[in-house]
């Protein structure tokens, strides 16, 4: 018999998880929206890693936009926006020989493969670069465009044209449409000449070749990029007239025949064992290259097979990257400082004695949690261990207890908000400490205004963090309504420090162009609780516009009942979720938030289906679908993928509103509920034919 988590560790882990989704939500807008990460790789892929361990062990916890669902972040203002044909999504990471394994076995599991049957995976290092996507028609470039979010970057082509090795038209016959995607990349050697050039000007230095790259490709003149050097490897394919070859290892054959570099050092590799063999192999290459590589990433070869086994929220199931690990460093702990978020949660940070490691100056760390401080012994005046930093902070791995100076105490979260003097306390089991205010916290109604314009949001340009936080200091805005009738108070903005007639009308013009809002963003925008992009649009797909959520929302009160369980059917959300967004659109206070914000701006219904995935899908486009049984040709997760890529809306319990069951063999009560219903049941082949399988 499997052990049961027990509830009140359950609690906690569904509260760090949220957190650190929305922590590493904010890394990823740093890092590929504005090229400016506050926390290295390395840091970056421990809160991922941590996020995963809890996630694995509480899977029915996790919030929906789990750091696997979310790619980068929204395009940054300056440039054309392109909106990609095919989203540019993102890996997962593997950390350790455990899970290259299980890469491997998840990749046998999902494709049905006997233990037997070959599998051969491809085996290339990942470059440490500037995700770029260029578009061929005809066999001439037209267009290059980075990743931004992953379904909308930045035009570049000016820029892209003056990066020396990539072809402005292909050397052989190609499809009529091409799109290669590879990375944009600043050598070694280009780094140091750049930086001492800066030097002799009295510049501020670059941190490394990353970032170089990245504000580099993002010059408003083409001439400055041009100066760069940039170099660029190929890899993979967006938008293509035909499958491009049947293996990825021919795949990267036609680059070389159309004039692209590949990387030269990839292998490969038919089991777990070979992969490892290809990791240590380039690794021990990796000073010797002239190019930043941060890992190995690992594909299925065959083309067809990652056709089968497509995506899983941002990632590709068939493919994964294997890091390097970190460098570490020590330093000491000279005080800890304890923030306020949107949500209330009371986060501790590091202060750390300044200190370079790779020739970065890193003076912060996270420490996540009480909980976590305490399990560390963390203390004020402690030496600790610190893993490499990409620019600001590290993560802090270890105390050293034989340098722990005397006096020294345990350090304690306040019971009281250090903003507004509220009580502070963890209710439920919940692993953050959180400040009870509300809306009269000071620094959450901030973080929430600060939220609400953000890129994933109402995406106001013109209008930042500082803006928000010296308006509402200054009583200009208080709630997100405000926003909108910021015309009414232009008098009052042009008196301002530092605004004339040109920059307070760019703001209010800006402000009118997102009167018009899709409801996904909408509900995102909001900053309720554990409702994150992901989740907001399962909601938007689901209920399809504000009245009806609220409706909903209304009759789920008591918890129970058939909005209830229709809420919690939806697939990926669970009771936590639901009883977050149950309380907040239920509270009076919210009400009248969301009342006055209805009230300024027009929420339109938010579609989450490809135009492509529409037309396979027909009919089929926002059915509800249940899964139960066992099934043969394909495996549960292969099925669910599937109703998902055509636009379906796929739900773990029958209701009255449920337009298929698909059971397989052993299929129990949700079979036989379907049948007291009159849900429409479809055997496997059913399901396989109507799909179009």
């Amino acid at each position: 018999m499997t052990d049961e988590p027990d509830p009140m560790e359950a609690a906690e882990a569904a509260g760090e998880m949220a957190r650190l989704a929305a922590e590493i939500a904010d890394h990823d807008r740093r890092y590929h929206g504005e090229d400016a990460p506050v926390i290295s790789d390395a840091d970056y892929d421990a809160l991922v890693r941590r996020y995963s361990e809890l996630e694995t062990r509480f899977p029915d916890r996790a919030p929906v936009d789990t750091p696997d669902r979310q790619v980068g972040s929204r395009p940054a203002a300056g440039f054309e926006k392109v909106v990609h044909a095919r989203p540019m999504l993102s890996l997962r990471n593997a950390f350790d020989e455990e899970d290259v394994g299980e890469f491997v076995q998840g990749v046998r599991r999902f494709l049905n493969l006997a233990p037997e049957a070959p599998l051969a995976m491809t085996a290339e290092a990942k470059i440490d670069g500037l995700s770029i996507a260029l578009r061929y028609e005809d066999g001439r470039l037209v267009q290059a465009a980075t990743r931004g979010d992953g379904r909308e970057g930045e035009n570049v082509t000016r820029n892209i044209e003056t990066v020396e090795n990539v072809p402005k038209r292909l050397s052989g016959p190609a499809p009529d449409v091409l799109e290669v995607r590879g990375e944009i990349y600043m050598a070694h050697g280009e780094f140091g000449r750049l930086n001492d050039e800066r030097e002799r000007e009295g510049l501020p230095l670059y941190a490394n070749p990353r970032n170089s790259a990245a504000g580099s490709v993002r010059q408003i003149d083409p001439r400055a990029t041009a100066g760069r050097r940039l170099r660029f490897f190929a890899y993979g394919w967006g938008e293509i007239g035909e499958r491009p070859a049947d293996t990825h290892s021919a795949w990267l054959e036609r680059l070389g025949e159309w004039g692209f570099e590949v990387e030269p050092n990839g292998a490969r590799a038919e089991d777990a064992a070979g992969l490892i063999d290809a990791h240590r192999a380039i690794g021990e290459l990796r000073s010797a290259l002239d190019y930043d590589i941060d890992g190995v990433v690992y594909k299925v070869d065959r083309i067809d097979w990652q056709e089968r086994l497509g995506f899983a929220g941002r990632a590709p199931r068939w493919a994964i990257a294997h890091k390097f690990p970190a460098e570490r460093a020590e330093t000491v702990l000279d005080a800890i400082l304890v923030q306020v978020g949107r949500t209330g949660a009371l986060t501790p940070v590091a202060a750390l004695r300044p200190i370079t490691v790779g020739g970065v100056v890193v003076s912060r760390a996270t420490l996540h949690n009480e909980d976590e401080i305490e399990r560390k012994d963390i203390r004020v005046g402690d030496t600790v261990v610190i893993q490499r930093a990409g620019d600001v902070i590290p993560q802090i791995l270890e105390v050293r207890l034989d340098r722990r100076p005397e006096g020294t105490e345990p350090f304690r979260l306040p019971e009281t908000c250090p903003v507004c003097g509220s009580e502070a306390r963890r209710e439920g089991g919940d692993v953050v400490r959180r400040c009870t205010g509300g809306l009269v916290c000071r620094a959450q109604a901030v973080e929430r205004l600060k939220h609400f314009v953000s890129r994933g949001g109402f995406d106001i340009e013109g209008l930042g963090r500082k803006h928000i936080e010296t308006f509402f200091a200054d009583g200009l805005i208080s709630a997100p309504a405000d926003i909108f009738r910021l015309r009414e108070r232009r008098a009052e903005l042009l008196e301002r420090e530092g605004w004339g007639e040109q920059s307070v009308d760019n703001l209010l013009a800006a402000i009118e162009e997102r009167r018009v809002v899709t409801f996904d963003r909408f509900l995102f925008a909001l900053g309720i609780r554990h409702i994150g992009e992901g989740n907001a649009r399962l909601l938007a797909r689901h209920y399809g516009g504000l009245d009806a959520l609220r409706e909903a929302a209304a009759s789920a009160s008591a918890r129970e009942g058939e909005a209830w369980d229709d809420l919690i059917g939806i697939d990926g959300m669970g009771a936590g979720r639901a009883e977050d967004l149950v309380a907040f659109l239920t509270d009076p206070r919210s009400r009248e938030i969301v009342d006055a914000l209805a009230a300024e701006v027009t929420v339109e219904k938010s579609g989450d289906v490809h135009p492509s995935a529409e037309e396979e899908a027909g009919d089929l486009a926002g059915k509800t679908i249940v899964f139960t049984g066992t099934l043969a040709a394909l495996s549960r997760r292969e099925a669910k993928a599937r109703a998902e890529q055509i636009g379906m809306r796929v739900v773990g319990s029958v209701s009255a509103k449920t337009d298929f069951v698909v059971a397989g063999e052993a299929a129990g009560s949700k079979k036989r509920k379907a049948e007291e219903l009159g849900v429409t049941i479809l055997t496997e082949d059913e399901w396989l034919g109507l799909s179009g399988r």
